[in-house]
């Protein structure tokens, strides 16, 4: 590929190559430019596995992008350079390390599909080396880097989308106008639903064994490098909150944004509190697959729910619960009507009756969206520009503090806590029905009930409570830390 004046330039800036055990990337003067509209965009896929494929898949061999690198910790996944080669015409090359990338001029964007606890970091080097960022959600593992990672994009001047790919739906851009228009009244509360079922993920009696196709110590990067007691290394690390986040910020993600979406919200909520926990089976995961989050927004407030346990005779395939019409999805009631939300791509308003007001549908190109502002070097073009990415990524963290700092409370002693709020009361009675359904019983403690979390949302930290402050980050490991800036 030809080389520009600008990535002369940027080269001849650059600091020299950077070693694994380095703490940060020196590139802070660099900044990428706007190609011409006959050069096509470098990327480097970072994370090849189950989402980074569907990301080689929207790079490789596009009208507007070529992959040049795959960068996995996994050797294994070099089996993706060849279809990448038929599609593009040209194999990517392959690296461990995604520092080895960060010097190459015609790598003009990193995407990001690892583990949760790599999205901050991977992001802030790549902006640090000049680089544009696609990042999966959510953007960060705690709410603190997340903040930091948006700080760094408004520093760098650069574009970083996130992958909430519903915020590139025009028939949710359009349902999302229709509410706020004040078509159905205003908004009384909003309901996210996470309803997918997730079996046991099992428990070993010895340390799990890494296979020597991976660099360990680069897998766990910014988070603890402890033994593994489960029997797979990959995905299930969503359910451990060293490295995830549970179903609420992997599929519940989706919904919180689009809930936070339709309220309007551009901070996090004042008030947070938690009810649930692991429930059902015994096995080495420590995220609830059973929750509800209350984040207590003035206008109206904002409830998740999470379930992931079956309810009809144990029929893991086909047994979820369905909520108004929301099995993954979101409901908005206003005062006149309310939406639902059961999809990606669609949308239905109802009025109070059950008739249907309003259908919409039609899903949007949200990588094509990324490189498209790319080009245009505006990210106010972006579809989910990080702000967006990490404010609700951060509903998410926030409501899991909540949780890690509750206590096991009894089903009665639950109910009483929750009767003056009827939304908070019907949510865990339907939550507690779910359960009796798949045969858990909370009759005893068994259910953790976080504490209220009063949020100053200027600071995004928690009011009196160095507890729940203290969670709002982690120790990173040296060599993997988080860089702080400011705004």
């Amino acid at each position: 590929m030809q080389l520009t004046r600008r990535y002369l330039l940027k080269c001849a800036a650059a600091s020299a190559a950077i070693t694994a055990s380095q703490t940060e990337v020196f590139h802070s003067e660099a900044r990428a430019q706007v190609k011409s509209p006959n050069e096509k965009l470098g990327v480097a896929v970072v994370g090849a596995g189950g989402r980074g494929s569907s990301h080689l898949s929207a790079f490789a061999g596009g009208s507007d992008s070529d992959v040049l690198y795959i960068v996995d910790v996994d050797k294994n996944q070099q089996g993706k350079i060849a279809g990448v080669e038929k599609k593009q015409g040209f194999a990517p090359k392959f690296e461990q390390d995604m520092r080895r990338v960060l010097d190459d001029p015609r790598v003009d964007c990193i995407s990001t599909a690892t583990p949760n606890h790599w999205h901050s970091l991977i992001s802030i080097w790549a902006l640090q080396a000049g680089k544009h960022v696609y990042v999966e959600k959510p953007v960060s593992h705690n709410v603190w880097e997340g903040r930091q990672l948006t700080n760094w994009a408004r520093k760098q001047n650069l574009i970083v989308q996130c992958g909430t790919q519903s915020r590139s739906s025009p028939s949710l851009k359009e349902a999302v106008q229709f509410v706020r228009e004040g078509k159905l009244g205003k908004i009384q509360h909003v309901i996210g639903t996470c309803y997918k079922p997730r079996k046991s993920i099992g428990k070993l009696d010895k340390p799990l064994v890494i296979p020597d196709s991976i660099d360990y110590d680069l897998w766990c990067g910014p988070a603890a490098k402890v033994d593994l007691y489960r029997p797979k290394l990959h995905y299930d690390w969503h359910w451990d909150f060293n490295t995830g986040n549970g179903d609420m910020g992997n599929q519940g993600i989706h919904q919180m944004d689009i809930s936070r979406w339709f309220l309007g919200e551009q901070e996090l909520s004042p008030r947070i509190m938690s009810i649930g926990g692991r429930l059902g089976y015994d096995d080495a995961g420590n995220t609830p697959n059973t929750q509800i989050v209350y984040h207590a927004y003035e206008k109206a407030p904002l409830l998740f729910e999470t379930r992931g346990l079956p309810s009809k005779d144990l029929d893991w395939k086909n047994g979820m619960d369905n909520y108004r019409g929301s099995q993954i999805g979101v409901i908005v009631q206003c005062e006149q009507g309310y939406v639902v939300v059961p999809s990606y791509t669609s949308a239905t308003a109802f009025d109070n009756d059950g008739n249907v007001v309003k259908k919409w549908s039609g899903g949007g190109d949200h990588f094509g969206n990324f490189l498209d502002a790319v080009r245009s070097g505006n990210r106010d073009d972006l579809n989910a520009e990080v702000l967006e990415g990490h404010l609700s990524s951060a509903l998410c963290h926030t409501g899991a503090i909540s949780h890690m700092l509750g206590k096991p409370q009894a089903k009665s002693d639950i109910e009483a806590a929750v009767s003056s709020d009827p939304l908070w009361a019907d949510s865990f009675q339907r939550m507690a029905a779910h359960l009796d359904a798949n045969g858990v019983d909370i009759s005893g403690p068994s259910v953790s009930v976080g504490p209220w979390l009063e949020m100053d949302p200027a600071s995004e930290t928690f009011k009196n409570n160095d507890a729940a402050n203290a969670l709002l980050t982690r120790n990173y490991r040296e060599g993997y830390v988080v860089p702080g800036v400011e705004a």
